[in-house]
């Protein structure tokens, strides 16, 4: 049987507060300041001080500021030559008392076309994150469009 829109709202993976439409927002805003570069947008999502972690192909990356995460985001997985042209997806959803969130990139550098996914585990305080894990694909090649 499916569940109604009342039943999502109750358990938190649908519309309303705490909802995933709260969760989507989350995910479209980080998205959209990873795709647009935007560091104070970026910024604002973020706590002072947050609980980072993450883990790229090649390596684990860990932060106690938001200054710290955005100098990661943009000065390593995303550098000056990997121009983003599209977010493809973005979504989320609450798990318990955490936001699931995920998003699909597309884009190119000098070694070509790319897609790239990243997904993430996080948790609010006043509306920010303060504890934020994030997966990720690594830049995927593919085929020109």
């Amino acid at each position: 049987m499916e569940a109604t829109a009342a039943d999502r709202r109750e358990n938190g993976t649908g519309p309303g507060p705490g909802g995933s439409d709260d969760a989507g927002d989350l995910a479209h805003r980080l998205a959209g300041a990873i795709a647009g570069r935007d560091a104070a947008a970026l910024r604002d999502l973020l706590t002072e001080q947050i609980d980072f972690r993450a883990m790229t192909p090649g390596r684990f990356w860990e932060a106690g500021d938001r200054d710290e995460v955005v100098e990661i985001v943009f000065g390593s997985w995303f550098e000056p030559g990997d121009v983003i042209t599209a977010v493809l997806s973005a979504g989320g959803e609450r798990v318990a008392d955490r936001t699931s969130v995920h998003y699909r990139l597309r884009g190119h550098n000098a070694g070509g076309d790319f897609v790239v996914e990243q997904r993430a585990y996080t948790q609010q305080t006043g509306g920010r994150i303060d504890w934020l894990r994030i997966m990720c694909s690594g830049f995927r090649p593919v085929a020109a469009s």
